[in-house]
């Protein structure tokens, strides 16, 4: 029987991204300066991958550059630390060979997704970055699966072609699930569901910005160090974007500001 292409990579993408959730747990469990450490080079790959992708002249220094700013946003207040974001984002502009404005706006995009992760983790604490975590991969699982088996309508053709209805609601059913799952832990209440949804969603599109990116650099994937998932960048794009989303519900006061 021909194996059926739509699983072709399937074992490869499950064998990585187990590796891949046992040193996110780990180094979430663990905190402090591990989870700190392991976020910020994750960031300086992500944004060495990005300026690749741009053509920027020097982007192993760019990258070494990104995971000192992020280590030093941690001991700076918050309005230096967005001031350290968008220098961070001019420079990686001013080294483009290609499309400098788009890659100051991808720069930025990582750098405050991680920075999101740093917040959420000690200005939030350990169950809400778990349920964080949680809400991103069944989002990703559901939507993976739900597209690939069901297939159906596009969500965004001319931006993501292989992205569906289908995989897009399942995994907006999935979010809503771990929401669900997490009021009792969390203390908090049903609101948490809600807002699940919508941070998933922000994942989502997180893919999505990122799928794009890629179509306009004309690659498939932003590097190939993560077998069956491309780069790192390609595995934490929705990572991003949800990390973000979350800060945002932080900042408005629909997430507890509990202790780590």
């Amino acid at each position: 029987m021909t194996p059926d292409p739509r699983w072709s990579d399937l074992r490869t993408r499950l064998w990585s991204a187990a590796v891949l959730v046992a040193i996110g747990v780990a180094a979430v469990w663990i905190g402090g300066p591990v989870f700190v450490a392991v976020v910020c080079v994750s960031c300086g790959i992500m944004i060495w991958e990005a300026a690749q992708l741009h053509d920027v002249r020097y982007p192993v220094a760019l990258a070494g550059l990104a995971t000192g700013v992020l280590a030093g946003s941690t001991v700076v207040p918050p309005a230096y630390a967005g001031a350290a974001v968008v220098a961070l984002g001019l420079v990686a502009a001013g080294q483009a060979r290609r499309d400098p404005v788009l890659c100051f706006m991808i720069v930025c995009w990582i750098a405050i997704g991680a920075f999101s992760m740093l917040v959420m983790r000690t200005g939030v604490g350990m169950l809400w970055i778990l349920w964080l975590i949680c809400v991103v991969i069944a989002s990703d699982v559901a939507g993976y699966f739900a597209g690939r088996r069901m297939g159906g309508p596009k969500f965004w053709p001319a931006v993501s072609p292989k992205k569906t209805w289908s995989g897009t609601i399942a995994g907006w059913l999935a979010a809503a699930l771990v929401g669900a799952l997490f009021v009792a832990p969390l203390s908090w209440n049903w609101t948490l569901v809600p807002v699940s949804v919508v941070v998933g969603f922000a994942g989502q599109m997180g893919d999505i910005a990122q799928s794009a990116l890629k179509r306009r650099m004309g690659v498939k994937d932003s590097s190939s160090l993560i077998p069956g998932h491309g780069g790192v960048f390609d595995r934490f794009d929705a990572m991003l974007g949800a990390s973000a989303a979350a800060l945002v519900f932080k900042i408005a006061g629909l997430l507890p500001g509990l202790s780590g």
